[in-house]
């Protein structure tokens, strides 16, 4: 999915594809796809998944759904080429980076836009009370510090934002004030996004705010670090400035994974730390902003062909996990053929 997400063309695409490492020799020797003559068959099953898919939303509004990789353990945001093709065709562009600003945007910004060579004009930055709440043990006014570690972060880049609150029926005027407060008192603009009530009418507010903050705003992105620094440098500069961690630790297997990634050439990739989502910690359970933490990184995998360098943190897994009943369980088929749990 990262591979498919980060080719502009076909041929780029088989590029990334013949890089992929699937094994290695005895002599800790790279095997790679070109090398099992793979690639051709490979291009071939993703020809047509490379072609972004064009549909609209219920107001008719135009959209590219194209690519789905986790901000969590990949780079988190879809095709490039659906966002140049959009960038053709549109004023305004519009894309998600997924999870928190230190996961999804960071990737976004220093693996996207480095590959694409895109420049953003600006952020929204999407909050919701219940997301505050749950980062302030029930208290908005406590959760707001895990906001303000995300405006932060934002700075570092030199991009104009504005911050978006997506409202819900059950958020209160109390609640919704003392976000809107916060980020006045920050001097960030603020708007209130009713579209789960009311649709697209619900986001005009929050549209002609961020058309104003990018008219009256220039944005001055870069990159949060040099791409020919040192592996851990690069490591340690995004989970002490993105996470707030006063230390990296690196387990034997990591230190390996340095040295060979070293020995590989692959130690001048960007960098895509998979990490929990619901902290600013590699530990699910640390909410709001915490301090005086260390990220412990437990191995470094190479993802070769998309191109970037991918250090495990904490108990975080590339495996997507199940419910405790899948739907697969309900699904069978009788002696006549009919299906029965699908839908």
């Amino acid at each position: 999915m990262a591979i498919l997400c980060l080719a502009d063309n076909l041929n780029n695409l088989k590029k990334r594809l013949s890089r992929i490492i699937v094994a290695y020799t005895y002599n800790n020797k790279p095997i790679f796809a070109s090398d099992l003559k793979a690639v051709g068959a490979m291009a071939v099953l993703l020809k047509d998944a490379l072609k972004p898919n064009l549909v609209q939303s219920i107001e008719g509004v135009p959209a590219f759904i194209h690519g789905g990789p986790f901000a969590n353990i990949a780079h988190g945001t879809n095709s490039l080429i659906s966002t140049k093709i959009a960038l053709k065709l549109a004023d305004y562009v519009v894309t998600e980076a997924g999870f928190g600003y230190e996961l999804g945007a960071e990737k976004f910004f220093n693996i996207v836009c480095r590959t694409g060579n895109l420049k953003p004009d600006a952020v929204v930055v999407l909050v919701s009370i219940k997301a505050l709440k749950r980062h302030g043990n029930g208290d908005v006014k406590k959760g707001i510090s895990n906001l303000e570690k995300h405006l932060e972060n934002i700075s570092l880049y030199g991009v104009p934002l504005i911050v978006a609150i997506n409202h819900f029926v059950d958020d209160t005027d109390e609640e919704m004030k003392i976000v809107e407060d916060f980020c006045k008192s920050k001097d960030i603009p603020v708007a209130v996004a009713d579209v789960c009530d009311q649709g697209g009418e619900g986001g005009i507010e929050l549209a002609g705010k961020l058309v104003s903050l990018i008219h009256n705003n220039s944005s001055k992105f870069h990159y949060l670090y040099d791409i020919n620094a040192p592996v851990k440098e690069k490591i340690e500069t995004i989970a002490k400035k993105m996470y707030g961690a006063d230390r990296v630790v690196y387990t034997v297997t990591a230190e390996q994974d340095v040295k060979l990634c070293e020995e590989l050439g692959l130690d001048k990739l960007p960098i895509c730390i998979a990490k929990t989502q619901f902290s600013l910690t590699d530990d699910s359970k640390r909410l709001g902003r915490p301090k005086g933490f260390k990220i412990t990184v437990r191995e470094i995998k190479f993802s070769a062909g998309a191109g970037f360098l991918v250090p495990m943190t904490g108990k975080i897994t590339t495996m997507p996990g199940l419910p405790a009943k899948p739907i697969s369980e309900n699904i069978d088929i009788d002696d006549k053929g009919n299906i029965y749990g699908l839908y």
